[in-house]
């Protein structure tokens, strides 16, 4: 299972919007925060139910 610093960029298992760690608890937990439109987001979510998220494509020139 991987181990989540503050900075890395995950994603929920089931899908959904990148987001970025800004705190990881005890356990393991993690607190992240990503944009919905202009919505600034913040959540609890369990080191379970995310994982990193795959690189970014570069749009090809």
């Amino acid at each position: 299972m991987a181990e989540f610093k503050i900075g890395d960029i995950v994603v929920l298992k089931s899908g959904g919007p990148r987001m970025t760690v800004d705190v990881v608890s005890s356990d393991g937990d993690v607190y992240a925060t990503w944009f919905a439109g202009s919505a600034h987001k913040r959540a609890h979510f369990s080191k379970n139910s995310i994982e990193s998220a795959p690189p970014k494509e570069t749009p090809k020139k």
